[in-house]
């Protein structure tokens, strides 16, 4: 062997060494840039990510065959520090398919060498490995000390393919007393700090998504009373102030259809509310309804001498499908704007568009045009949902990831009741629509609220009438095992039975009496005596509230009465409700759907 190529042990340790601190920084670096800033440990992922991490990380991989010195043929390398990390980061496939394209990079490209074969399989082992690890274990996928582990065994295994299949065995036994030990420890401790640098960037993620969805609700909060009203001169002006007072940018205004309602900040010398629309991108996103961030005065499109407005951030306000304004940051050169900002308006401008629909809620009969729907428009309770607006504002501070996710599911519940005059929708959205109402009660009563949801395969898209379940579902919570100390559970079940739906929702709550179960199934609530059985009476005062059993609040004609005379007037008589109920039993509402009638 020449003895230039043979570099002492601790030389190739301080070589190692100091490219991997390099391979980190650059690794890290990639790591905290868009789309990559999305994509995290565990998650579902979209192909083109998860194709986007096996290219990366293989990248990582051949880069780190090239962080050593050539020995004897061979690279002492940093392979390993690669694909064991993106095994523990993005799983199985990713592993895999970083392992494949190193292993195939040193095997078929590189060097080749007497030693290519070994080291490209115990390459691929090692992302495979890993791989299995996370998807096994997945508390451990960003275990810094699952990964010194993963690199001790993962590189040990490898010194030991080089002595089993490279030939001739002395030059391979010479190799691995060379670079064995370097290559062990550097890999393993590379691949420890590798992932824990990760851990700490999605950490600065979380801690940055936490900061900015504080922000949202703390805005909210302040500018729901105001909203409420609209959007007027007078909700613009006062939001603008909150916001311009919450996010410390350079100016705020709001838009409303090709009016300036609200200018607070830089520039409000020439952008005066009550005048027309100055600047050509803000006219743009009104008419696109895309969210615009522009960053430089010309494309701004402010025709004033002397503007300081430098970038801006644009996002249309709705309505619906209508687009009814714009929420617009600006930055000016001592006060730039970010990415950041523009997350944080879009998801203001979101939350605005929910509230002003909101507002509409409490007007009955004014969003649905199907009478049966406008009734059930009626039963959301604003204290449902101010109480829900202040559950999720507790959780600000304790417990922020939640908070979002609840707001989340608010606003998912609340444009789902304010899209309900389609004829028919799948089951799955009715579901959806159901879990994001418990999710908000749950969040609000604890585990005075239990849930099942059985949804038999091949049901999910069954058509049904829209706001046909989750109504009942709320009677069983509000009206059935909240009446009760302990709470109780409601179970919700649907599954195919030839051509027809068949549904339940059942309550281990207060249950009911026959007065009210009459009440509800009769076809017609204006003389319920017509109704019922021989011998059995209404109650004294049937029209008025109780507030222990299922349906007794619901008799003037608005929630299961009402889902019950729909299915009648849609499907005929025989389609009925079926309640089973006794007082202190619990409830069982059940009916069915014929697939044919919704074709």
């Amino acid at each position: 062997m020449d003895p230039i190529l043979s570099p002492h042990v601790p030389e190739l340790f301080i070589t190692l060494t100091q490219r991997f601190g390099l391979l980190l920084a650059g690794g890290f670096a990639i790591m905290t840039f868009a789309p990559l800033d999305k994509v995290g440990p565990g998650r579902s992922r979209p192909l083109w990510a998860t194709a986007l991490l096996v290219v990366m990380f293989g990248l990582f991989g051949i880069l780190g065959t090239y962080t050593g010195n050539f020995v004897f043929q061979s690279f002492a390398n940093l392979r390993a520090m690669g694909v064991i990390t993106a095994g523990l980061f993005g799983g199985p496939v990713v592993g895999a398919g970083a392992g494949i394209i190193a292993a195939s990079h040193r095997y078929l490209i590189d060097v080749g060498g007497f030693s290519a074969l070994p080291c490209g399989l115990a390459t691929l082992s090692e992302g495979v490995l890993a791989g299995l690890v996370a998807w096994r274990f997945p508390e451990r996928r960003l275990d810094w000390a699952t990964a010194l582990a993963l690199g001790l065994i993962g590189e040990t295994y490898h010194m030991g393919l080089v002595l089993w299949l490279a030939e001739p065995f002395t030059e391979a036994v010479e190799l691995v007393r060379v670079i064995s030990l370097p290559m062990i420890l550097i890999n393993a401790m590379g691949a420890a700090l590798f992932v824990q640098a990760l851990r700490l960037q999605l950490h600065f993620r979380d801690l940055r998504d936490s900061t900015q969805a504080r922000q949202i609700l703390s805005i909210a909060n302040q500018t729901l009373i105001h909203l409420r009203s609209g959007l007027t001169r007078t909700s613009a002006q006062a939001t603008a102030e909150i916001i311009l007072a919450e996010t410390h940018v350079a100016a705020v205004a709001l838009t409303g259809g090709d009016m300036v309602l609200a200018h607070e900040g830089a520039g409000a010398d020439h952008h005066l509310a009550g005048f027309h629309v100055r600047t050509m991108a803000t006219r743009r996103v009104a008419e696109t309804g895309e969210p615009l961030f522009v960053r430089d005065r010309d494309s701004i499109g402010c025709r004033q001498p002397g503007c300081p407005l430098t970038d801006a951030i644009i996002v249309p306000l709705r309505k619906g499908g209508q687009i009814l304004g714009c929420l617009k940051l600006y930055g000016t050169k001592n006060r730039p704007l970010d990415q950041t900002r523009f997350e944080l308006a879009k998801g203001l401008a979101d939350l605005f568009s929910t509230q002003i629909e909101l507002e509409e809620i409490g007007i009955k009969n004014q969003l649905i045009a199907r009478a049966e729907i406008r009734r059930l428009q009626a039963q959301i309770n604003p204290h449902f949902l101010f109480n829900s607006l202040n559950t999720v504002a507790s959780f600000c501070r304790t417990a922020p990831g939640q908070a979002r996710d609840l707001i989340l599911d608010l606003a998912r519940y609340m444009r789902r009741n304010l899209d309900s005059s389609r004829g028919a929708i799948r089951l799955s959205e009715e579901l959806e629509q159901v879990r994001s109402y418990l999710v908000i009660e749950q969040a609000r009563f604890g585990d005075r609220i239990r849930a099942d949801i059985d949804l038999a395969p091949g049901t999910a898209d069954w058509l049904i009438p829209p706001l046909l379940i989750q109504p009942l579902v709320e009677n069983s919570v509000r009206h059935g095992i909240l009446a009760r100390e302990e709470g109780g559970l409601v179970r919700l079940s649907a599954h195919a039975d030839g051509d027809h739906l068949l549904v339940a929702v059942e309550d281990d709550g207060a249950g009911m009496d026959d007065d009210t179960r009459y009440a509800i199934l009769a076809p017609d609530a204006s003389d319920l005596s017509l109704h019922m059985p021989p011998g059995v009476q209404p109650a004294p005062h049937a029209g008025q509230t109780r507030v222990n059993t299922v349906g007794e609040s619901l008799r003037d004609g608005i929630g299961a009465r009402n889902c019950n005379q729909r299915l009648m007037q849609m499907y005929g008589p025989s389609y009925a409700m079926r309640i089973d109920s006794e007082p202190g039993r619990g409830t069982r509402i059940s009916f069915r759907i014929p697939r044919q009638q919704l074709q």
